[in-house]
């Protein structure tokens, strides 16, 4: 399975965003990587620099690589309504996000190791495919055995307010994708429509 093993804090100090979690050396260190530290003079950035920068902050945030990203900007086109809205609505349709919004995972790629360990279940089965794209009314639950991981326990516990379009029930641990989101529903700083430019080029 594909996925980034380089260094994340690199990365998030890029985008100055902490696009993998909290971090200390991101809070410490609020500018960009590079020995030359915060006072080295950058040039002006260019329209397709933004654009590439925005759609590589997408990737990053939801361990996405090019080959798949750009499927999903494909299938995204496709569709009904606004192609940036439906690309970030796809992202977060994916079962390794939903994993994580329902607060069973402190983190993206944690989710992911969930369910490639086949920890978490999809309608009552077991799912260990991370980029499955869920569909209003699908069930996500812990398989029975896992419910007592520490890894879920500790999230559940730090688990923040939940969002409109999931629903869980901490009791049975399940937890409901009620729809797609819409754009506005979705917390992440991306300008999608960056994204759409540079691949309509």
């Amino acid at each position: 399975m594909a996925r980034y093993r380089g260094p994340k804090t690199k990365i998030a100090r890029r985008f100055r965003e902490p696009i993998f979690g909290p971090s200390k050396a991101l809070e410490r260190k609020k500018y960009g990587p590079g020995m030359h530290g915060p006072s080295k003079r950058r040039r002006k950035q260019s329209e397709y620099a933004i654009q590439l920068m925005e759609k590589q902050k997408a990737k990053y945030t939801y361990g996405i690589l090019e080959k798949q990203f750009r499927k999903m900007f494909v299938r995204a086109s496709t569709l009904k309504g606004v192609t940036g809205e439906n690309l970030l609505m796809l992202c977060e349709s994916r079962l390794d996000n939903v994993v994580f919004r329902l607060g069973l995972a402190p983190t993206r790629d944690a989710a992911r190791q969930l369910v490639s360990h086949k920890h978490i279940t999809l309608n009552g089965e077991v799912a260990n495919i991370p980029s499955i794209t869920l569909r209003p009314g699908d069930k996500v639950g812990v398989r029975e055995r896992s419910k007592s991981l520490s890894t879920i326990q500790n999230a559940l516990a730090s688990a923040g307010a939940g969002l409109d379009w999931v629903s869980f029930d901490r009791n049975s641990m399940e937890g409901t994708f009620v729809n797609s989101p819409k754009r506005e529903q979705i917390p992440e700083n991306i300008k999608e429509q960056l994204i759409v430019e540079l691949y309509s080029k």
